[in-house]
């Protein structure tokens, strides 16, 4: 008996193409680390996640460089975000 197993190619991903495709997800903060208020979103039940923009990117994505203009204070949940890792790579497939 044969068991095809289709797996999923990664493409090398690195600062300098990453399209930021992780800043559309809704980001649960869970942990301080500094965070400027202005970047806060506070839901009806007084949880806090990263303030998103109309479109629904990063309120902290900077638009020119797509690079997060909040790093070394960063959510726990972005630090744990795996450039290259599976979920980067579903997000990257789902919107590029």
């Amino acid at each position: 008996m044969r068991v095809e197993v289709n797996e999923q190619a990664e493409a090398e991903v690195s600062c300098a193409n990453c399209e930021a495709c992780c800043c559309r997800l809704e980001v649960m903060l869970i942990t301080d680390t500094g965070l400027p208020e202005r970047f806060i979103a506070y839901d009806k039940w007084g949880g806090m996640t990263m303030a998103r923009l109309d479109d629904g990117w990063c309120a902290a994505l900077d638009r020119n460089t797509l690079m997060c203009s909040i790093y070394q204070q960063r959510p726990w949940v972005c630090r744990e975000f795996k450039m290259g890792g599976t979920e980067c790579i579903d997000e990257r497939l789902a919107n590029l």
